[in-house]
């Protein structure tokens, strides 16, 4: 069982990132989890240098990155410890064998219970790095949701979210298109679920996919702390 990582207090959630926790390790693969606030690898800049890799590499030399979560988003992300395993879990992403299911808190209560959102996602170029929706020039884009319930702190509703697509910020322009935007998310929330929360609601809660090695199917699960 992968070990338990400690809860981030409420009043912590906007405070400078926590630190990576590893979630699990074999000489193929490691599994983390990303804090809220710290992105997945270098950005442009001396101030953007601080990152989950960056800090993996301090103890794991090896470790390549596979897949990003936003900076603003939490849970679960996965490296590769050789280029064999790197080669392997990039393609078993790209060919959509890799499941992930995200937690959010969004803005009111869909009418429904459930439901897809099938949109077509492009960068909006002149507005960097936010994205948009865009029917002409987009890449298509579905994601499935259903409520989850539970209450929240924050007057919203709990959603669990599977992207099938990983387009950028696919999550969050799907949400804010279907009226219903996630808590805390200063690019595509209106006011004043904006600010709601001090970070984003949003959080890569589980994931399975195929062993780089052998192909047997794993799943690592990372509570949200919201």
């Amino acid at each position: 069982m992968p070990p338990t990582r400690p809860e981030m207090p409420p009043d912590a959630l906007g405070a400078p990132p926590d630190d990576v926790a590893l979630l699990y390790e074999d000489d193929a693969l490691l599994v983390v989890h990303k804090p809220a606030g710290l992105l997945s690898v270098p950005g442009r800049g001396d101030d953007r240098q601080d990152c989950v890799l960056r800090r993996v590499k301090v103890t794991h030399a090896d470790a390549l990155i596979v897949h990003r979560l936003d900076q603003a988003t939490s849970g679960l992300l996965v490296l590769a410890r050789d280029a064999a395993s790197h080669r392997q879990l990039s393609i078993d992403f790209a060919a959509r064998r890799v499941h992930k299911r995200y937690i959010a808190i969004v803005a009111g209560t869909p009418a429904q219970a459930s439901g897809s959102i099938d949109l077509p996602l492009a960068c909006d170029w002149p507005n960097r790095p936010r994205q948009q929706v865009d029917h002409v020039h987009g890449k298509p884009s579905l994601t499935h949701w259903r409520l989850i319930g539970g209450p929240t702190l924050h007057d919203g509703t709990r959603l669990q979210l599977e992207p099938v697509t990983g387009r950028s910020h696919q999550l969050r322009v799907h949400l804010a298109a279907l009226g219903h935007a996630i808590v805390g998310d200063t690019l595509y929330a209106p006011p004043p679920w904006d600010t709601r929360s001090p970070r984003l609601l949003l959080h890569a809660e589980w994931l399975q996919l195929p062993h780089p090695r052998d192909g047997r199917l794993i799943e690592f699960s990372d509570p949200a702390s919201f």
